[in-house]
Formats: C-alpha cells, sequence, structure tokens
C-alpha cells in the first residue's frame, strides 16, 4: 500500500527568550492511501497544529516528513504552495468560503492556480464536485444564502475538486447541529468508500468512530493509534477520550 504520510520525530517548537514550548514532540505518524484516520484529543493537545503542518500551512521545527515520497518539510513557501494546492484538500470548522464569490467560484478557487486545467475541463470538475455533494441546484447562490450545512456540503465540494491525495478536515461538524452533522460524515464516509484519503480532527467520539484508526493526542504527545476494530463503541472511545480531557485539566 502507498504511503500518502509519513513522518517521523516531527516536533513544533514556539521559542522565547525565556522558554521554548512544545506544540508537537517527537511525532512519528504514516498514513497510506485510502486510509481514515482521526485524531483526537482535548483542546491545545496539538491536533490541529499537526494537521496544519500536514496540509503544509505550518512548518515543523524538527524531524522527516514526506508526502507522496516527496519531503516537505524544508521546503521553500512557494514550493509547499504549489504541491498544497495540487495534493491536499481542507475542510474546515468555519468553512472558510469567500462570502462575494458564488457557491461555483468558491469550488473552483483550488482550479485557478493549476494552468493546465482548460476552462470548460474546470467547469466540468466543479460540476462534477457540487453532483457528489448534493448542491448543483445552490451553484449560483452566495454563502450567506445556504445553511450552515449546506455551506460545508460546498467547502467539502471545494476540497475534492482537483482530486487531491489527501483531504484534511479540522473539527468539520464544529459548527453543525447534529443533524447537518450526520449529513457532513455520511459524505466523508461515501468519499472514502471511494477512495479518498481523509485524516479528520474531532473531539468527538461519535464522530472518531467513523474511521479505521484513532490517534489520540495529549500534551503534543501521540499516545495511542488504535484500529477502529479493536474499540468497543461507544463506551470504550468516551472513557479513553473522558480521560483525556481530565489529565489535561490536571496538567
Amino acid at each position: 500500500m502507498k504511503k500518502i504520510i509519513e513522518m517521523k520525530g516531527v516536533e513544533k517548537v514556539f521559542s522565547t527568550e525565556e522558554v521554548d514550548t512544545y506544540a508537537l514532540k517527537d511525532i512519528d505518524l504514516s498514513i497510506d492511501s485510502g486510509e481514515y484516520v482521526s485524531i483526537s484529543g482535548p483542546s491545545g493537545c496539538g491536533k490541529s497544529t499537526l494537521l496544519s503542518i500536514l496540509g503544509l500551512l505550518d512548518s515543523a521545527t524538527s524531524g522527516t516528513f514526506k508526502l507522496n515520497d516527496t519531503s516537505v518539510l524544508y521546503l521553500k513557501e512557494g514550493q509547499k504552495s504549489k504541491i498544497r494546492n495540487r495534493e491536499v484538500g481542507f475542510i474546515f470548522q468555519s468553512f472558510n468560503l469567500i462570502s462575494d464569490l458564488t457557491v461555483e467560484e468558491n469550488v473552483a478557487l483550488p482550479l485557478t492556480y493549476q494552468r493546465d486545467i482548460s476552462k470548460e475541463q474546470r467547469k466540468q470538475m466543479v460540476t462534477q464536485a457540487l453532483e457528489k455533494v448534493d448542491m448543483s441546484h445552490r451553484k449560483v447562490h452566495y454563502p450567506a444564502q445556504l445553511s450552515g450545512g449546506q455551506q460545508q456540503r460546498v467547502a467539502v465540494a471545494r476540497a475534492i475538486v482537483g482530486n487531491p491525495s489527501l483531504i484534511l478536515a479540522d473539527e468539520p461538524t464544529g459548527n453543525l447541529d447534529s443533524s447537518n452533522a450526520e449529513q457532513v460524515m455520511t459524505l466523508l464516509d461515501r468519499l472514502h468508500a471511494e477512495g479518498a484519503t481523509i485524516c479528520m480532527v474531532t473531539h468527538d467520539p461519535r464522530y472518531a468512530s467513523h474511521a479505521e484508526r484513532i490517534v489520540s493526542m495529549l500534551d503534543g504527545k501521540i499516545i495511542s493509534d488504535l484500529k477502529v476494530s479493536d474499540i468497543e463503541f461507544p463506551e470504550q472511545l468516551t472513557k479513553s477520550l473522558s480521560t483525556l480531557k481530565d489529565r489535561s485539566r490536571k496538567c
């Protein structure tokens, strides 16, 4: 199985004159093509920092990191931007749609930087992405005209439009009610079934259980990496995440 992500000994340090603060410590993580991985843990444990580094939005201080066999940790920003645009699709908690662009224009954004795609190809790719999330009928609408659940579905379409190697989702249900959250999770499940590689940050055991693997973090470290099939849900996972929160409060 091809590895999409290979991280070894990755650390992220924020330094001041007085102290070094470790956001990530000695992270070893690998994700195979087609896997669905959830990263869980209490607030401030480093999971969003890890996701930002995986998506080349931030840089680690040390360690090694390969994305699709390309060493990316110490690339220049322009090089990272090109790889990020082609290889990574992002889904954010706050949707991050541009308010004065239509649904169709928002979804097309990642393709505008790929000069080898013609206007006709771009239109076809956007149409296909919107069809996958059942939002073709709202393509000329603006984000303010959509519900939160609809906005997140548009964000998913934007994430998948360029057929990226990796989809990163940072608390994709965080701003949604339970009904819309379930719809988004069902959509991610469907994308995974079609072969998408997904890495999702979530604090909610219900949504973490949709993944194949659950990576648990605390104080910037990975403290467990378990297959979902080896966990008894929902009791065992809920207890595990509650223990993480309790340990975090005592620190």
